[in-house]
């Protein structure tokens, strides 16, 4: 990808869930004269508001978020429709003088808006396969294909959606090479520069965070929430952390003491699985969360008026 001293850098928040993206993004959008692209898959869908900890009008602080809430979970989206969408969207913040800041921890989105998705093959057999596997079994087989397949895929990729493990362990299959061999296209042309930007927090700090997320997220009315989904159980959508293991609860397979519990580990594990991603970029440049002055001036931000 080509960069160039006049294009304006585009700050890229990215960070394991509860470690402050968003109050990040809003912050640099709110200083430094900004609007904020989400790149959180989860806070696109309408219906679910308070398990994907979607920052409510008062916490935007009339900042205008682009993406949350633009879906129903009965929608399909994928992370190439993504791209073109929130590349255009760019495009018209810029244009209208401000920064885009993109935000989220959905690591395949935020490839898709930075540099662009591979072209990859695929095998309608191989796929069909996967398929009734899925349906007779669960998911529990696909994550152990794509567990022995390509361990360095599997530590990275979002173990409960079965559309991007089947998809990952069709590509391994079809060509005999980890994921890491196939997703080495070159970078597309952008008309701006992302600057990434990691958030991280000392383990233990990050937990705790977690943990009490979960716990408000309980008390704000997750349960209620949740218990009005069910009859989307079987959407991509719902493969979400917290409202699986509610889902769960719901049909008398697990006490709710289990399920909270549950939603506090599963969370913990795809924090883990979200920093294993972000370790692999080395472009990423990682702050603490409080460091907003220093983030800034990584980017490269020093007025309203951007200066490259």
């Amino acid at each position: 990808m080509t960069k160039h001293a006049d294009q304006i850098r585009v700050p890229v928040i990215q960070g394991p869930t509860a470690s402050g993206k968003t109050a990040v993004a809003i912050w640099i959008s709110e200083t430094y004269g900004g609007e904020v692209i989400s790149a959180d898959s989860r806070q696109f869908y309408r219906e679910m508001n308070i398990g994907t900890a979607k920052p409510n009008v008062a916490e935007m602080r009339g900042i205008r978020h682009h993406f949350i809430n633009s879906l129903s979970v009965t929608d399909h989206y994928t992370a190439g429709r993504f791209e073109s969408e929130a590349l255009a969207v760019a495009d018209e913040i810029i244009a209208s003088g401000k920064i885009p800041v993109l935000a989220g921890g959905s690591g395949l989105y935020v490839k898709a808006f930075c540099e662009g998705l591979d072209d990859l093959p695929g095998d309608r057999g191989i796929r069909e396969e996967l398929k009734a596997i899925f349906a007779e079994k669960g998911i529990e087989p696909l994550q152990e294909m794509m567990k022995v397949l390509d361990p360095a895929y599997f530590a990275e990729v979002d173990v409960q959606n079965h559309v991007r493990l089947m998809r990952g362990i069709e590509l391994v299959r079809l060509s005999g090479k980890p994921m890491s061999q196939l997703r080495v296209g070159e970078k597309k042309s952008r008309n701006f520069v992302p600057v990434k930007i990691g958030l991280e927090l000392p383990r233990k700090e990050l937990y705790d965070r977690i943990n009490a997320r979960v716990d408000a997220m309980i008390e704000g009315g997750l349960i209620e929430e949740a218990r009005g989904l069910v009859k989307h159980k079987d959407r991509q959508a719902l493969q979400t952390v917290g409202y699986r293991e509610l889902i769960a609860h719901f049909e008398g397979l697990i006490d709710l003491e289990r399920a909270v519990e549950l939603i506090k580990r599963n969370t913990r594990r795809y924090a883990k699985r979200q920093l294993t991603w972000l370790g692999s970029d080395p472009e990423i440049r990682m702050f603490h969360p409080e460091d907003v002055d220093n983030i800034a001036r990584y980017v490269g931000l020093s007025s309203r008026d951007q200066t490259p």
